[in-house]
C-alpha cells in the first residue's frame, strides 16, 4: 500500500487555522458590515489627521501666531462642521442627491467663476483656486468633485437603456466636465484636474461605457497633458527634478522631495514617536498639508504608514461591496466616484511622498491640513454611508435595534443558541 501525501492545506493546523478565520470575518455577512466599514475607516482617518496636524503644524503656528494650536484649531473646527454634514447626509434619502445634482453643480461652476475675480479668487503657491469671502476661504473645486459624482450618476442612471450608444448616455455629461475641469486649469491646479478626470473615467467604466471610449479618452490625454506641463514653468521644474531623480536639495523643484525622503528615512522601521518630527522644524514645507505623510513616516514609521494604506484599502473595500451589491444604478456609479476619487487621490499623494510620482499638490483625503478638502470628503463619506443604510436588510437592522451601543453591536454576527 502507497502512503497518501497530504499537502500543507490538509494539514490539522491550517485547517483550524482557515476555519478560525471563517468564524472571525463571519461578521461580513452581516448588512451593516459596509456601513461599519466606511464608518470606521473615515473615522480613524480623521482621528489620525487631526493628531498628525496637530504634530506636523506645531511649529509653523507657533512662528505665525505664538500659538502651536493655531492650525489645529481650525482643523478641528472644520471636522466638527465635517462629521455634522457627514452625519446628516448618512440619513437623507437616495431622491435627495439625485435632487440636489444639478443645483450643486450650478453653484459649483458659479463659485469656479468668482476664484478669477480680482479681490475674490486667492492664489497659493502659484495655483488659483480658492475664493475668500469675510474670513472663510473656500475651494470651489472641492465642491465640483461632489457636484461631479452626482451629476455623472444621475445622468447615466437616468439613461442607463443607452449606454450602448455614447450620443445618448454618455454625451450629455460632457459639457458638466469640460467646464468643471476647464475652469480649474484656468487656475492652473493640474492636480484636481487630473483627479476629476479620473474620476470622471472610473464612474464611466463602472457603468459600462464601451473600451473603445477609454481609447479616444486615452489619446487625448497624451495630447493635452504634456501641453498642461510645459506651458507652466512651476509644473515643467516638478517634472524635469521627478525624471531627474532630485539627489541635490538646492536643484529646482527639489527642495520639498528630498526633505520628504529625509523626513521618511529619518522615521526608520519604528518611527521618532509622535510629535517627535525633526523635518517639521521648517526644513519640510506644507509638512501638514500636501506631505502629511512623510511626516506620519517620520513619525510613526512603517506601522504608522502602513496603517494609514491598510485604512484606505478597507474604505476601498466597503465601497467595492456597495457596487457590487446594489442594483440602482445612480447608487453603483455614484459609489465609484466617490471611492476613485478618495482612493486615486490617496494614491498620488503617497505617491508622490515616495518620489514614484512627481509632487502635484493634491491633499491626503481625510488626514491633511485643509477645511474645504476635509469637509467634502467627509460629505462624500455621508453619502456612502446613507447608500449602506439602504441594503438589504441594513435599514432594519438599525430600526429593531434604536439604542446607541446596540446599533453598534448590530454588526456583530449572533451565537446561535
Amino acid at each position: 500500500m502507497t502512503a497518501t501525501r497530504l499537502s500543507w492545506r490538509d494539514s490539522p493546523a491550517v485547517q483550524g487555522a482557515s476555519r478560525q478565520l471563517r468564524g472571525r470575518l463571519k461578521w461580513l455577512e452581516s448588512p451593516l458590515a459596509t456601513y461599519y466599514l466606511i464608518l470606521g475607516s473615515a473615522g480613524m482617518l480623521v482621528g489620525l489627521g487631526l493628531v498628525m496636524v496637530l504634530s506636523a503644524s506645531s511649529v509653523t503656528s507657533y512662528m505665525d501666531t505664538q500659538s502651536p494650536y493655531s492650525d489645529f484649531t481650525k482643523q478641528a473646527v472644520f471636522a466638527v462642521v465635517g462629521v455634522i454634514v457627514a452625519t446628516v447626509t448618512s440619513r437623507l434619502p437616495i431622491r435627495v442627491f439625485k435632487v440636489m445634482a444639478f443645483p450643486l453643480m450650478l453653484a459649483t461652476l458659479f463659485l469656479q467663476v468668482l476664484v478669477m475675480v480680482p479681490g475674490i479668487g486667492v492664489e497659493v503657491l502659484g495655483n488659483r483656486n480658492w475664493i475668500r469671502v469675510g474670513g472663510l476661504q473656500i475651494q470651489p473645486s472641492e465642491i465640483g468633485k461632489v457636484a461631479l459624482i452626482l451629476m455623472v450618476a444621475l445622468v447615466l442612471s437616468n439613461r442607463q437603456a443607452y449606454l450602448h450608444d455614447p450620443r445618448r448616455s454618455i454625451l450629455p455629461t460632457v459639457p458638466y466636465v469640460v467646464l468643471l475641469i476647464g475652469l480649474i486649469m484656468l487656475g492652473k491646479d493640474l492636480g484636481t484636474t487630473m483627479v476629476v478626470a479620473v474620476i470622471y473615467l472610473g464612474m464611466l467604466w463602472c457603468a459600462g461605457a464601451r473600451k473603445a471610449l477609454f481609447g479616444w479618452l486615452a489619446a487625448l490625454a497624451l495630447v493635452t497633458l504634456p501641453i498642461a506641463i510645459w506651458t507652466s514653468g512651476n509644473r515643467t521644474s516638478r517634472i524635469q527634478a521627478w525624471l531627474g531623480g532630485c539627489d541635490n536639495v538646492d536643484l529646482d523643484g527639489c527642495y520639498q522631495k528630498v526633505h520628504g525622503m529625509y523626513a521618511l528615512a529619518g522615521g526608520g522601521v519604528w518611527g521618532l514617536g509622535p510629535g517627535a518630527s525633526r523635518e517639521k522644524w521648517q526644513w519640510l514645507p506644507e509638512a501638514h498639508n500636501d506631505v502629511i505623510f512623510a511626516i506620519i513616516g517620520e513619525e510613526l514609521g512603517l506601522p504608522g504608514a502602513l496603517t494609514v494604506l491598510a485604512l484606505y484599502v478597507v474604505l476601498a473595500y466597503a465601497c467595492y461591496r456597495l457596487i457590487a451589491q446594489t442594483r440602482d444604478m445612480f447608487v453603483r456609479v455614484a459609489s465609484a466616484g466617490i471611492m476613485v476619487w478618495i482612493c486615486f487621490q490617496a494614491v498620488v499623494n503617497i505617491g508622490s511622498v515616495l518620489g514614484i510620482f512627481p509632487i502635484v499638490g493634491v491633499p491626503l483625503p481625510l488626514v491633511s491640513y485643509g477645511g474645504s478638502a476635509l469637509v467634502m470628503t467627509l460629505f462624500g463619506i455621508g453619502i456612502l454611508l446613507a447608500f449602506a443604510r439602504q441594503e438589504p436588510g441594513a435599514a432594519e437592522a438599525l430600526t429593531l435595534k434604536p439604542r446607541r451601543v446596540a446599533r453598534t453591536l448590530a454588526v456583530l454576527p449572533r451565537r446561535k443558541g
